[in-house]
């Protein structure tokens, strides 16, 4: 019998999320009925279809017929869902989705993948010979990010990772052997990444470790930032002069509603600076099926293009890719069909157009909606979301909570979830999951739900927030706090 002796000491030491531990608890909640509350509500990760969001009808009835072909015979199928499953199973080695394809993915929707890039990003070419299918984005990272994996004596190799990250991406480095190197991005300007607060991070860095690139997530996880044409020529030109491999996490890229906010591509401003970059900035940039309006996360496929990478850096790659065998073939073709939808003329056009706009204007009113929420409630700031599917709002605690997290010997944002999971049923994630070490503490919470789910989460947050603050001494807030309909002001100041 393999005892935890015999596993690997990098695995053992990897320490148990408490992410993992909340869903744990949502789990318990569920299943034992802890508490006489309604459903467990879960928007602390963006397993979109899990919350209640809708797949896209075209999607589901390519694959449909792509894994039942005698649906080819049934015309009450539009054409063209009919049309698209056929091509599918005609380059499918045997004409089946039960079939290997290459490492890498199919070569044919690696071809119509290059060509979406080039579309996406006004006619910057792009080479299928670049991209590599992976099962997920998460698959696609952590081969990147072996590439630079070395240790040097007892010093090895580093990312330059931004505060808040993505809450599996501490756990996806150690796993990995490098070294997370945090920059702090500036809440205070809607998490910003700032130039000097890079420059400060790298030179902490040094010493410690050998830093070999720099994570960037655009539009931002958790934070809803997205960058400008400004802001990413300033990065491109801090990787090209410190010699950084750029890892761009771009998953978010279909879900952009700010005012005055649109996706522009890292390759697209990087090849439109000149050659001078264009040539020689290494840079892979990852997307998958996890977006706010396709939503299939469990169907695990995404991709990588790789800009500027060696030859034989790339043969690696394939190698590594060669242990998962392939990425799902159901989810290979999902990615053509998220990459080149219905169009005008096309029978499915108008549902899919529908489909989408609502998912869209659900995006936008939900972020909206929950931000203006968040920042009524005494104690809490919530920076606005341009873009992704979370909201990143910070938690002005008081001193009580402070002290009791400290003998529970948990953060006191995860206590903040856990009483909040267990009285209400709402689970949230803990700003502390997403790499931050600060005395700041926030809350993660995703807006890509039903609306009726979020009034009800909101609602839940809300009653269990003011009932929290109720228990505590009157000092921290008193009657000048509230209204003439005993509700709080929208100007009420921090607690602490």
């Amino acid at each position: 019998m393999i005892s935890l002796q015999h596993v690997n000491p990098r695995v053992r030491g990897i320490r148990v999320s408490s992410h993992s531990e909340l869903q744990s608890l949502a789990a318990r909640i569920t299943q034992v009925a802890l508490k006489p509350c309604q459903k467990v509500i879960d928007v602390s990760s963006g397993d979109l279809q899990q919350a209640g969001m809708k797949p896209v009808s075209f999607l589901r009835q390519v694959l449909a017929v792509c894994l039942h072909p005698e649906l080819l015979k049934d015309k009450d199928l539009p054409l063209d869902v009919r049309l698209r499953a056929q091509r599918f199973l005609e380059v499918c080695d045997g004409g089946s989705l039960g079939s290997y394809t290459a490492s890498s993915g199919m070569e044919y929707i690696r071809r119509r993948i290059a060509e979406f890039i080039t579309r996406r990003d006004a006619g910057v070419p792009s080479n299928a010979k670049d991209v590599f299918i992976s099962s997920g984005s998460q698959r696609a990272l952590m081969v990147a990010v072996k590439l630079i994996s070395t240790v040097e004596g007892d010093i090895r190799s580093g990312v330059l990772t931004p505060m808040p990250c993505p809450h599996t991406l501490p756990a996806l480095l150690d796993e990995a052997g490098v070294t997370l190197e945090p920059y702090e991005l500036i809440e205070e300007q809607g998490w910003a990444i700032d130039l000097d607060k890079l420059h400060e991070a790298l030179k902490d860095a040094r010493g410690r470790c050998n830093p070999r690139a720099i994570y960037i997530s655009n539009p931002g996880n958790p934070t809803g930032h997205v960058q400008d044409r400004h802001s990413i020529e300033e990065v491109i030109q801090f990787a090209a002069a410190e010699r950084l491999l750029l890892l761009v996490d771009e998953v978010n890229q279909d879900s952009v509603f700010g005012p005055g906010r649109e996706f522009i591509s890292y390759k697209r401003v990087l090849f439109e600076m000149g050659e001078e970059f264009s040539q020689t900035v290494e840079m892979v940039s990852f997307y998958c099926l996890s977006t706010a309006c396709c939503g299939e996360c469990g169907l695990r496929t995404g991709y990588m293009e790789m800009i500027n990478i060696d030859p034989q850096v790339k043969f690696f790659v394939d190698t590594c890719l060669c242990i998962d065998i392939c990425a799902p073939v159901v989810g290979q073709l999902a990615l053509d069909v998220m990459i080149d939808p219905p169009t005008p003329g096309d029978p499915s056009y108008d549902t899919y157009t529908q489909e989408i706009l609502l998912t869209r204007a659900t995006l936008s009113q939900n972020a909206q909606r929950a931000q203006e929420f968040l920042n009524d409630l005494p104690g809490m700031r919530c920076e606005p979301a341009m873009g992704g599917i979370y909201l990143y709002p910070r938690l002005d605690l008081p001193s009580e909570i402070v002290r009791e997290a400290e003998i529970s010997e948990v953060e006191a944002d995860v206590l903040y979830c856990q009483r909040l999971l267990k009285e209400e049923g709402v689970l949230v994630g803990a700003g502390s999951q997403n790499g931050q070490t600060t005395d700041k503490h926030h809350l993660r919470l995703c807006f890509n739900v039903p609306s009726d789910s979020l009034e009800d989460v909101l609602t839940r947050l809300g009653s269990f927030h003011l009932r929290l603050l109720d228990a505590l001494p009157h000092s921290h807030r008193g009657v000048e706090d509230m209204d003439t309909r005993g509700k709080y002001k929208k100007d009420i100041k921090p607690l602490v």
